[in-house]
């Protein structure tokens, strides 16, 4: 069964480490604004999506529709690479890019 946008918003909110007070003052509402998200009770979720998706390092459509179509694996990647820093990120990018490269896929230039 897929998740709701509130259940997505609170996964992605704990995914982060953040309270929900934390989002709120991130997206300038009410921490029971963030509450009701949460649980679908509020209409005021599709006038905050930007907002939300940029406090939670998520794409719109993520938040719509779930993982972008990413996978357990892909998002499990992802995650780690945002845990790191500047320097683990770009030997992470270049570990990615030799393997790809190891299996034939395209280059992949750099920002992707």
């Amino acid at each position: 069964m897929d998740r709701s946008i509130g259940e997505r918003i609170a996964a992605w909110r704990r995914d982060r480490g953040m309270s929900q007070a934390a989002l709120a003052t991130a997206t300038g509402v009410s921490r029971s604004a963030v509450a009701q998200w949460e649980t679908d009770r509020a209409g005021q979720v599709s006038g905050n999506l930007s907002r939300i998706a940029r406090a939670l390092d998520v794409s719109v459509e993520a938040l719509l529709h779930g993982s972008d179509g990413l996978t357990g694996d892909e998002l499990a990647v992802l995650r780690l690479y945002r845990a790191c820093a500047a320097d683990g990120r770009a030997e992470v990018l270049r570990l990615a890019r030799r393997l790809a490269r190891d299996v034939g896929e395209p280059e992949v230039g750099p920002g992707v």
